[in-house]
């Protein structure tokens, strides 16, 4: 869904944030929600920004990053605005406070920048960036089935939560696995808890620590 990074400690391989669509029907949106807010992928597309405000008065945008890839603001660059898809052109764009301050070639007023608060900025995920061996998009962790180390079903990952220490993974847990079927588990991507990731089996292997079950 979101293009970026957020590294986990050796053994455990960085996971590149990249918020996107979920498997859905094609030409649909998903629906996901991130820090609370409700953001839906078209199909195809992943997310690298939203527009949280505007910057003066000629139609600056203050842009909150979603990406490790800051260059795809670049002069000339082409974006995908809000669920439209509307194609828009990079005219400028600048670091500033953490963000990054946006023009766009059609946008040159205060009103119009304002207009465009809270849309989401998206690329196709044909779009995405290379990885390096042994990293893994956000998406890729999304879905797996996570069992133990001998092998017994756990639950899947629903969901890649971002602390700013760790990833934390959402896992819905398999029957009998949690003494409260419908309470989620917190799983730490940290290289005490996760042992494996195996993208194209599917899978993820962790060791159960004291405490991260309800049993």
């Amino acid at each position: 869904m979101t293009e970026g990074s957020s590294p986990a400690p050796s053994p455990v391989p960085p996971q590149k944030r990249e918020r996107r669509r979920r498997q859905s029907q094609p030409g649909r949106t998903t629906k996901n929600i991130h820090r609370n807010r409700t953001i839906h992928v078209p199909d195809g597309h992943m997310a690298i920004g939203r527009i949280v405000g505007m910057h003066g008065l000629n139609g600056e945008l203050r842009v909150e990053l979603h990406t490790d890839f800051p260059e795809r603001f670049a002069q000339g660059e082409t974006i995908l605005l809000g669920e439209a898809l509307a194609v828009k052109t990079v005219h400028a764009a600048r670091e500033h406070k953490g963000m990054i301050l946006l023009t766009l070639a059609d946008v040159t007023s205060r009103d119009e920048a304002e207009s465009l608060r809270d849309e989401w900025i998206f690329i196709p995920d044909n779009a995405a960036m290379a990885l390096p061996e042994g990293e893994y998009w956000v998406h890729d962790i999304i879905g797996l089935q996570v069992v133990d180390e001998a092998d017994q079903p756990v639950g899947q990952v629903t969901d890649v939560l971002q602390t700013g220490a760790n990833d934390v993974y959402i896992i819905s847990p398999a029957a009998g696995v949690n003494r409260d079927k419908d309470k989620e588990l917190l799983i730490p991507a940290i290289a005490e808890v996760v042992q494996s990731v195996d993208v194209a089996g599917g899978t993820l292997t962790i060791r159960i620590v004291p405490g991260l079950i309800d049993e």
